[in-house]
């Protein structure tokens, strides 16, 4: 049994993937243990949901901050208070410093409404649908100072239906979010996952460049 990950949460919303962690990690086996969660907006939802599963729950306001680089600089001093060996972005609604990315590198994960490279940035399953795709999912990636575009971890691969729309896409790539990520996290903190040279490791073998292809 490895020791106990600690991992520390970023959210910026409701924290429906924050939920899908605190229900993957009940269990006196489980190698994963949130000790905080942060948020850059004080009205998220996802700190009430920290709050009712006994995580701490902080709040650091970005607006307080002259400039990008002041505010990662604070949430890199508070994110070390719990000394944490992953940092977990959970709908974090910030771009990140390359000062913040290269502090935490190799312990820095991010889930995105897309199967990576395609569709970087927002409004993936308008785009989506938009482009006549057979297939949309999410991914699990390590963060590298390219926007959405560290190493991948795990994809999750759905059908795109004949009579889908960007909600309902949206409502199935969320419940393939809310699989894959907790398995990869867990992954971490048992040891079998991690960031090579050349990419991501998983049991020491390098993942190909989707990463771990799970297919709906």
């Amino acid at each position: 049994m490895p020791a106990t990950c600690d991992v520390v949460v970023l959210l910026s919303g409701t924290g429906s993937n924050l939920q899908a962690m605190i229900d993957s990690f009940k269990g006196v086996d489980n190698p994963v243990r949130i000790r905080a969660v942060i948020s850059n907006r004080a009205d998220a939802f996802g700190l009430q949901r920290a709050r009712d599963a006994g995580i701490e729950a902080r709040v650091l306001d970005h607006k307080a901050f002259e400039g990008r680089e002041a505010f990662d600089a604070a949430l890199i001093e508070l994110i070390d208070t719990f000394q944490p060996k992953l940092v977990v972005l959970a709908g974090f609604m910030r771009i990140l410093s390359a000062t913040f990315v290269r502090h935490y590198q190799g312990r820095l994960l991010n889930i995105h409404p897309s199967l990576l490279p395609l569709y970087k940035g927002l409004h993936t399953h308008q785009r989506v649908l938009e482009a006549g795709d057979s297939e949309h999912g999410c991914s699990v990636h390590f963060v590298t100072e390219e926007l959405d575009g560290g190493p991948l971890v795990v994809q999750a691969v759905i059908p795109v239906e004949l009579n889908d729309s960007p909600a309902s896409l949206a409502h199935r790539v969320h419940a393939q979010e809310h699989e894959i990520y907790p398995l990869a996290i867990r992954w971490f903190a048992e040891g079998r996952l991690s960031l090579g040279e050349q990419g991501a490791l998983l049991d020491g073998q390098l993942l190909p460049a989707s990463g771990h292809l799970i297919r709906i």
